[in-house]
């Protein structure tokens, strides 16, 4: 049954949506809007974690940004393929929540999963609009209005940014509940995670953020031209 949300935002691993755009769901929803995160693989092949303690950190972080439900539909981590089970199993969940808007990651990215997972939302994003394509039995086709997409690691320059300014602690505070993976101690294997991974993160957002002109901003691309509907010129 359609549960009609705001946003639903697509991850590789947890910690991607985190990384990518944290602090615009917070925005989001203490503004009131309803956001729901899916990860596509429970990250099973992490150097650092396991399972269920990435697990643990996911929830943690998602009842920090006040997130409404977060699911894992469980495909194989570095096991992220186009074919028709991925995209279905994709398009199910976005029929299923029928989001007003969807994000994923940015194609362009030095892990080869979240490129995967990019064109796997991109590829059910279209299907999941189509009348007599095949999902649930009980799924309607449902169109999202925009499908848009967050960086996670490097820096580009994106076709819009968000304010975040106001939420970058419960941003840091999100990131900071995945202990594995960013807090080194004994047991941690290093990894680009281990070495001031959120510091560097911070500071793209400040970079962003200074770009237009505000203090913290997250960087966006569209999957199409943005329509402005506001006086180009202005009072």
């Amino acid at each position: 049954m359609s549960k009609t949300i705001d946003v639903l935002a697509f991850g590789a691993h947890s910690d991607d949506v985190e990384i990518g755009m944290g602090g615009t769901i917070a925005k989001l929803t203490s503004e009131g809007k309803t956001v729901v995160i899916c990860e596509l693989t429970e990250a099973e092949l992490s150097s650092n974690g396991t399972v269920e303690s990435r697990k643990k950190e996911a929830d943690r972080a998602a009842d920090i940004l006040g997130v409404k439900e977060r699911l894992n539909l469980g495909l194989p981590d570095r096991g992220l393929f186009i074919t028709q089970e991925a995209i279905r199993s994709v398009a199910e969940v976005i029929r299923q929540y029928s989001p007003s808007i969807i994000f994923a990651p940015y194609e362009i990215d030095r892990h080869p999963d979240h490129g995967q997972c990019s064109k796997l939302v991109q590829e059910a994003f279209f299907s999941a609009g189509i009348r007599k394509y095949q999902t649930a039995e009980s799924a309607v086709a449902h169109k999202a209005r925009a499908l848009y997409f967050y960086m996670i690691n490097g820096f580009h320059t994106p076709d819009f940014c968000v304010d975040i300014s106001s939420y970058i602690e419960m941003k840091k505070q999100s990131l900071l509940s995945y202990q594995s993976q960013f807090i080194k101690d004994a047991g941690t294997v290093d990894t680009p995670l281990t070495s001031g991974y959120i510091e560097s993160v911070i500071a793209r957002e400040r970079l962003m953020g200074k770009e237009v002109g505000t203090e913290f901003a997250e960087g966006f691309f569209a999957s199409k031209p943005l329509l402005l509907k506001e006086d180009l010129i202005g009072d």
